[in-house]
C-alpha cells in the first residue's frame, strides 16, 4: 500500500485552508444574501454554484432560485466582482438533454465570462456525470444496488449515445468535480489524494472529496471548536460541502451558532479561498493530478458508502 500524499504547505504562512461549496438548492434572495454578506466581512471567500437555464419542466427533485431570474443574476455577478467563485450545479434543476446542456454551458460562460472550473451534480437529475451507482465499483456497486433498490434512476452524462451525455463538454470545460462527501472537518483526512484522476472514469479531469454540512446543524456540528483546532492543528484543508438554503438564515435572520462558529474560525489564521483555487494549490504543490489507484478507490468508497447509509449523506 501506498503511503498518502504529504499535506501541502498553504501560502503567506497560514495553518490551515478553508472553503465552501455552497449547493444551490432551495437558495433564494430571500434566504442566502445574508449569509454572503457575512463571509465577505469575514473575509471568507467562497464558492457559490448557480443554475444558469431557465427551467422548462418541475425540479428533479428541489428548486431554487436561478440565473433566469434578473435580481438573483444580479446579486450572483456582484458576488463574483467581490471575489467568490461561481461553479455550476448541472445547468439547471431537472434533468437535461444534451443540447440543453450545451445551451446552458455557453450562457454560463457568457454571464460570468469564463467556464465553470467546478462542478456538484444536482441530485436525480438524468445527466449526473458518474451518478447513482457509476460513483462506485466492483463490490461497492453490488452494495450500493442493494440499499438503493427502487429509488435510483439511471443516469446518463458520461453514456456516450444516451440523450444527456455530455461527458465530452464536461471534459473540455470543468476542472474539478465534487464526488464522495465525509464526517469529519478535515476533507484531505478522508481523501487524502485530491484532486484526483480515476482513469476508469474518463469524462472527468478530477475530482474532489468534501466534508459534511448538508444543513446549517449538520454544518455547525461539523465545524465546532474542537474540529477547528483539530483542523488547524493539522494544517489540513476542509473542502465544507453544504445548502446554503437550508437553515442558515430565517425569516432574516442569520442562524446565531453558525455566526458564532464562522466568526471565530476567521480569526484563526486561515486560507480562505474559494473551492478551485485551494485545489488548484494541491495539484501544484504535488506536482499534478493524482493518478488514483483501484486499491485507493476501493477504500474511498467502503469510507463513503458506510457514511452514506449511516447518516444518508449524498
Amino acid at each position: 500500500m501506498t503511503a498518502a500524499p504529504a499535506t501541502p504547505a498553504w501560502p503567506d504562512g497560514k495553518r490551515f485552508a478553508f472553503t465552501i461549496f455552497d449547493d444551490t438548492d432551495r437558495g433564494t434572495l430571500d434566504n442566502v444574501p445574508a449569509v454572503y454578506a457575512l463571509l465577505r466581512d469575514l473575509g471568507i471567500m467562497t464558492t457559490k454554484s448557480v443554475w444558469p437555464l431557465t427551467p422548462s419542466r418541475p425540479p428533479s427533485v428541489v428548486g431554487g432560485a436561478t440565473c433566469a431570474e434578473p435580481d438573483y443574476l444580479d446579486w450572483v455577478l456582484h458576488l463574483q466582482a467581490e471575489g467568490f467563485e461561481i461553479g455550476l450545479h448541472n445547468v439547471t434543476y431537472h434533468t437535461s438533454l444534451r443540447g440543453e446542456i450545451a445551451a446552458g454551458l455557453q450562457r454560463f460562460q457568457s454571464l460570468f465570462g469564463q467556464r465553470p472550473r467546478v462542478l456538484a451534480t444536482h441530485t436525480d437529475c438524468g445527466e449526473g456525470m458518474y451518478w447513482g451507482s457509476a460513483r462506485v465499483s466492483g463490490a461497492q456497486r453490488v452494495v450500493y444496488d442493494v440499499l438503493t433498490r427502487g429509488r435510483q434512476r439511471g443516469f446518463g452524462g458520461h453514456v456516450e449515445g444516451h440523450p444527456s451525455f455530455w461527458g465530452d463538454l464536461c471534459l473540455e470545460q470543468v476542472d474539478y468535480v465534487r464526488n464522495f462527501t465525509f464526517p469529519g472537518a478535515n476533507t484531505l483526512t478522508s481523501c487524502p489524494w485530491m484532486p484526483y484522476h480515476d482513469a476508469d472514469r474518463p469524462w472527468v479531469k478530477a475530482w474532489f472529496a468534501s466534508s459534511e454540512g448538508a444543513n446549517c446543524g449538520i454544518f455547525n456540528a461539523t465545524l465546532d471548536e474542537a474540529a477547528q483546532e483539530q483542523l488547524e492543528d493539522e494544517g489540513g484543508a476542509c473542502v465544507m460541502y453544504t445548502h446554503f438554503g437550508k437553515g442558515f438564515c430565517n425569516d432574516g435572520v442569520l442562524e446565531p451558532r453558525f455566526v458564532e462558529l464562522m466568526t471565530r474560525l476567521s480569526r484563526r489564521g486561515g486560507w480562505f479561498v474559494p473551492v478551485s483555487t485551494l485545489l488548484d494549490h494541491v495539484a501544484a504543490a504535488r506536482g499534478g493530478v493524482h493518478a488514483l489507484t483501484r486499491g485507493e478507490r476501493g477504500r474511498l468508497e467502503r469510507r463513503w458508502l458506510r457514511h452514506k447509509f449511516s447518516h444518508g449523506t449524498s
